[in-house]
This record gives structure tokens, sequence and C-alpha cells, in this order.
């Protein structure tokens, strides 16, 4: 069972997941124009050293800046999380020009795995477009799928045009779905905790399992801290998703890459 945790910035930090356990360490380029963060790739260097992988989400579009980026950081996958349903231009032709981004970039970094976002409803709620005819679309250039929930216009994504750190539970039974169906490994995110992940393991049956703003620190109001992590949460997260991984394994092999 995979266990990815974002948002990790300093290699400190870094250091300290793994330590406790996490598998896949996820770090975020908040800017297109500052995109060289020397502390963020001291980050994935101590990731590289420590023998688990790092992740990076670039927050931002432009295929050719993205390669300028993943050269300088070299992560072990670069993961792309655009809101596909809301693309003003449709989400037929958002697909066509993420695919056309993710085949670029495979092409020039044939050694990096593509992690894609896949977004899923919230419980009880439906997506415009069905959550398997976008994973068809992706699938042929992508390593790993990640589930995250999406937000209707009305509600906004927490960032504007990318799908994450909602804090929301997505629809665990089409999450369910979409493992089923896959053929490359699905890690599922969206309102993961240490108090559901169990639960939400044994429903979907993900590869992995991921979280952000649950496991985060929160500040004197109890709202989560951003780029600040609580050890005791992860350390929590990551005992749960075990013992929920050693619940399941009996019924079925899992696909742990």
């Amino acid at each position: 069972m995979i266990v990815q945790i974002y948002e990790i910035q300093t290699p400190h930090e870094a250091e300290v997941m793994i330590g406790i356990g996490v598998d896949h360490v996820g770090s975020v380029i908040l800017d297109a124009d500052r995109w060289k963060v020397p502390e963020i790739l001291d980050t994935v260097r101590e990731v590289r050293q420590s023998g688990a992988k790092s992740s990076l989400i670039p927050l931002f579009t432009d295929v050719d800046r993205i390669s300028f980026a993943l050269d300088y950081y070299r992560p072990d996958i670069v993961h792309f999380c655009d809101a596909v349903i809301d693309d003003p231009v449709g989400w037929e032709a958002a697909c066509g020009r993420m695919i056309s981004v993710q085949a670029t970039i495979k092409e020039r970094f044939p050694e990096m795995a593509v992690m894609r976002s896949i977004p899923l409803p919230l419980p009880g709620e439906a997506l415009p477009v069905p959550v398997l005819v976008l994973a068809r679309h992706f699938e042929p250039l992508s390593d790993y799928f990640l589930t995250d929930t999406y937000l209707t216009q009305a509600h906004g994504q927490p960032v504007s045009g990318f799908i994450g750190i909602t804090g929301k539970t997505c629809d665990w039974e089409a999450a369910a779905q979409l493992v089923k169906e896959s053929h490359i490994p699905v890690i599922l995110a969206g309102g993961l905790s240490p108090e559901n992940v169990f639960e939400a393991v044994t429903v979907a049956r993900p590869a992995g399992v991921d979280s952000c703003t649950h496991t985060n620190a929160v500040d004197e109001q109890g709202r989560p801290v951003r780029f600040k992590k609580d050890r005791q949460k992860v350390a929590r997260f990551v005992a749960e998703a075990g013992r929920a991984s050693e619940a399941i394994l009996p019924k079925e092999n899992n696909r742990n890459v």
C-alpha cells in the first residue's frame, strides 16, 4: 500500500515523513514565474537519497515551462491535476490539450512517471462527465491515477484551474469502480484522514492513499496550515493505511508499485 503525503516543501520535513513510513513525498511548485526553488530541489534530492519517491505538482500548464522545471528538479513522478471539467474550452478539448502535454513530457523525460488526477464527485453527487470516460482518455499516457474531490463552480476549487486540497471526501464507491476498471495503479485521495483512511481503503481497495489537508498542522482556530505537517497525524495515517492493507490482503492482492 503506497502512502503519499503532500505538501512537503523542505528537506527536513521530507526526512521526517520518510522516517514515519511515507513512500511518496509530494511537493508543489506554486508560481510559473518563480518555479526555481532551491529548497524544493533539496527536498527532491533528500527523497531520492532515502530510496522513497518524489512527486512534483507544477501549478502551471505551459509545457515548456513544465519541462524547464522538471529538468531542474528531476522528480520520480510528475503529477498533473488540471481541472478538466470546468475548462472554458470544454472537457474534450481540455483533455486533448492535457494529453498532448503528457505525451510531450513522456517523450522528453521517459524515465519519469506521470500521475494524473481524476476528479470524483462528492458522495451522492455526479460529475458532468463519467469518471471512466475521463480515465480512458488519460490512461495510455499515465502511470498512476490519483482520485480527488471535484467541487462545482458554485463551491469553487481552492486553487483555480486545478483540483485538490479541498479537505472534502469523494465518493468511495466511484473510486472503487475506477480501481476495478483501471489498468494502472490508483491512489485514493480526497478528504482522507487518520480517522477515515481504514474505511476508505476497505471500500475502494486502491493501490495507495494520499493525504494533505487532514494531516496538516492546525492554527489556533483549528484551520489546517498549508505546508506544515502534524507528525502524529501522519504517523496515525500511515499506521491505519497499513492496517487496512493487511485487512484486504486475504481477499485480493494489492497493486503496490
